[in-house]
């Protein structure tokens, strides 16, 4: 399946953001389950590495993750992450670990104001394409 925009509901953004505030000074992660790039679940991960500049979900979790997604007859749609320094982009870090080449990696970073934005990209092959994020209720 390939992704032509991620679509979040208000309250998916909203725990998203809030599990980012939360997790700073370090970047915090989660992954998404849906179909057809629609988000139906927020799982909200711990970052292993416990790091300002790297995440590493925490195996047991995301295992545990995976076995829901599936059970529920989902995919993973989405795997989330903050740069609690900026920027809303991958790092040369994401684009080598990104081993999910179906899902969307959101990144979310504080913009000049402080406040929490999103952007979402597919990572293939080293290959980085954005795309567009749809708030939908």
């Amino acid at each position: 399946m390939k992704l032509g925009a991620l679509i979040l509901s208000p309250s998916h953004l909203a725990q998203i953001y809030a599990h980012v505030e939360a997790g700073k000074p370090h970047e915090a992660c989660g992954l998404l389950g849906g179909r057809e790039g629609r988000v139906e679940k927020v799982y909200l991960t711990e970052n292993a590495a416990h790091s300002p500049v790297r995440y590493f979900v925490a195996p047991g979790q995301l295992i545990d993750v995976l076995i829901d997604i599936e059970e529920r007859g989902w995919d993973l749609v989405g795997i989330f992450h903050s740069h609690p320094a900026g920027p809303p982009v991958p790092s040369a870090t994401d684009v080598a670990e990104a081993f999910y080449p179906e899902a969307a990696y959101i990144i979310c970073a504080p913009d000049g104001h402080g406040r929490w934005q999103a952007r979402a990209f597919t990572i293939s092959q080293g290959s980085v394409t954005e795309l567009s994020v749809q708030i939908e209720s």
